[in-house]
């Protein structure tokens, strides 16, 4: 029974076109999983039919007295509400009488205006029957690790995030809709909420890049594809197989009706002879295909992306021994050890809060730690996904924000006018000039990746890289980084695209604790088989911010070193310049034996290569020991 429909609903912001006449039923029980390309305008439908957004034209029908909840990517949060005052607003009236007369009751010193107040909500709670909310106010709460008297405005990511699901649950709709609800969570988290999500009896129509998400849950997928809505039956694997077919046969038939209209446009242009004898159906069959061809909506093309590649590093690129990390005597990373090789894809598993930034910043050397070691490789260019938000300043356009001021900028050694650049990301030449502020959350993230893939780079630190990318530009993105030829530090909540992207994990483990596992997230879950994995995908205790590993511990003490000698300072001076040659030695012995016409070659040539590539990887090797234990003796 439909209990929601948008019919011929239209919507233009300015020249964008984000409905055009589309419509959609919602009934009783469906749990819609909403796709479609960053800017197309998800985020807005979701508010059309909350009520929030009124379109240009058409009808929306909401079915009476039916209860509707958005959950919005960034809510608006007011600046004095604390975790319990927006919980409840979630019961509306009801519940904001209930946060206020929290508050007051909470002053130790009421004056007797504040008691009049308090006895004048304790009659209305009572007339509304609004004192049973509290216990499911509370008890939401508390399902989700959050203190009821902490402010909302010093909540981390994470936090608000949850909070905000709270309030979207507690007072169980009958129509949810979720805008990008996994974004800031850990996995736990992300887990339970699938677990709530699928229980619902309501209806839900969420957006989210979660693919696992989509696939565990929608019973239905729209696409919003060029102001049009299109329901697809079934999950969202299966909306990709039927969409890529679809595709293929709308690619056949304009294929032979441009060929249609091209005969068509020769015969029209044809001598005095062919005008002669021309016939008038004919001649407006013609005007019918223009106009048609004229209105094809032309399929959005796919985000190119191009990752600036320094330089190869060496063998090694980071090797942290013993390092330990504590705050006011809170293990975060102790006693941790790590080596890490040209071409590792590292994912970082723990929840949210329990120090994978922390580790991230140690290992890339932005953050000191309390004792142990980190040692970087030969020639390193490093750069960090996350270090650009800073620079999405509202009052700048995109141009500016990517350019800097140039006009042009060098992407593996070719200039691009930035403009050009830009289209990579499927920015037109207009949207390019628009202000940062008036991106939606997926072009913003776009316009971070283009930031970063316009840097040399051979280190690439990615810390939540997946928040509020489409589908399609997610998947471009893991080609991208399969095919990087560097070496890839990881932090998402992204099941999939951990699992499709990096070769090994480390999950925190709680006190400081963190393994190696090999594989991606399946192979951590299948290998960790429940015993440690509360920890490492749990949710944290709440408010305890960078801080999560629990059990205070005193912090380590660094170990006393020996006084090196001369000899040995100077070995460890000239250590870098010496493994950096090898590797030069190294690079050109193996680029001549994977050529083709190096076996055509005599035998003994053969070997003697062969030998020598052998003999300065084995020095190579005795070098970085002995650099590693020169350091680890005296740093």
């Amino acid at each position: 029974m439909a209990i929601v429909t948008l019919r011929n609903v239209s919507l233009a912001y300015g020249d964008g076109q984000i409905l055009a006449d589309a419509s959609l039923t919602l009934d009783k029980g469906q749990k819609i999983g909403v796709v479609g390309r960053n800017g197309e305008g998800k985020s807005t439908l979701l508010k059309i039919i909350a009520g929030r957004i009124a379109p240009d034209r058409g009808e929306v029908q909401i079915r009476e007295e039916l209860r509707i909840m958005l959950l919005e990517q960034d809510p608006d949060i007011e600046d004095r509400a604390t975790v319990y005052d927006h919980v409840a607003s979630g019961f509306g009236k009801a519940g904001n009488l209930l946060a206020e007369y929290r508050h007051l009751v909470r002053d130790p010193e009421p004056d007797p205006e504040t008691l009049e107040k308090t006895r004048i909500l304790q009659n209305e709670l009572t007339d509304i029957d609004g004192w049973g909310l509290h216990g499911i106010i509370d008890a939401m709460i508390g399902t989700l690790s959050l203190e009821p008297a902490v402010p909302m405005a010093s909540l981390s990511g994470g936090s608000l995030k949850r909070a905000a699901i709270a309030r979207a649950l507690v007072s169980e709709p009958d129509v949810l809709l979720l805008d990008e609800p996994t974004n800031h969570l850990d996995l736990a988290s992300i887990l339970w909420l699938e677990k709530q999500v699928g229980q619902f009896s309501g209806t839900v129509l969420f957006v989210t890049h979660d693919r696992e998400f989509l696939d565990r849950l929608a019973t239905d997928i729209v696409e919003l594809d060029r102001g049009m809505l299109t329901v697809w039956p079934g999950n969202y694997h299966q909306y990709r197989e039927r969409k890529a077919a679809l595709a293929e046969a709308e690619d056949r038939r304009n294929r032979e009706f441009d060929r249609q209209l091209a005969r068509e446009e020769r015969w029209i242009r044809e001598g005095i002879k062919a005008r002669r004898t021309r016939n008038e159906g004919r001649v407006r069959r013609l005007l019918e295909m223009r106009r048609l061809r004229a209105e094809r909506r032309v399929r959005p093309g796919s985000v190119r992306l191009e990752l600036e590649q320094h330089e190869r590093t060496g063998k090694r690129v980071i090797e942290a021994r013993n390092i330990s990390y504590a705050i006011d005597a809170r293990p975060i990373i102790e006693n941790f050890s790590v080596r890490i090789v040209r071409g590792d894809r590292i994912g970082l598993i723990g929840p949210n809060g329990i120090g994978k930034s922390t580790l991230l910043n140690l290992l890339l050397k932005t953050l000191e730690p309390d004792c142990g070691t980190v040692r970087h490789g030969t020639r390193i260019q490093s750069a960090r996904f996350d270090q650009f938000r800073t620079e999405l300043e509202g009052d700048r356009t995109v141009v500016d924000t990517v350019g800097q001021g140039r006009e042009s900028i060098t992407v593996n050694g070719r200039s691009r006018h930035i403009i050009s650049y830009l289209s990579d990301f499927l920015f037109t030449s207009r949207r390019a000039m628009s202000p940062v502020s008036s991106l939606s959350g997926g072009e913003r993230a776009q316009v971070l990746l283009a930031l970063l893939f316009s840097k040399p780079v051979n280190l690439l630190a990615m810390d939540e890289p997946t928040n509020d990318l489409d589908t399609d530009t997610l998947e471009l993105l893991e080609e991208l980084l399969l095919d990087f030829q560097g070496t890839l530090l990881l932090v998402t909540h992204d099941r999939r695209f951990m699992d499709n992207v990096v070769t090994s994990t480390l999950g925190f483990e709680g006190n400081g604790r963190i393994r190696e596992y090999v594989g991606g997230y399946s192979d951590w879950l299948r290998q960790t088989d429940g015993k440690s994995r509360g920890n490492s995908a749990g949710t944290p205790d709440p408010g305890s911010g960078d801080r999560e590993a629990q059990g205070p511990m005193p912090r380590p003490v660094a170990r006393k070193r020996t006084k090196p000698s001369y000899r040995e300072q100077q070995e460890l001076k000239q250590l870098p310049e010496r493994i950096e040659t090898l590797e030069n030695r190294q690079q050109e012995l193996s680029e001549l034996v994977s050529s083709s016409d190096f076996y055509r070659q005599e035998r003994e040539r053969i070997r003697e290569v062969n030998r020598e590539l052998a003999e300065v990887e084995a020095e190579l090797e005795r070098c970085f020991e002995r650099w590693s234990e020169l350091e680890s003796r005296f740093a």
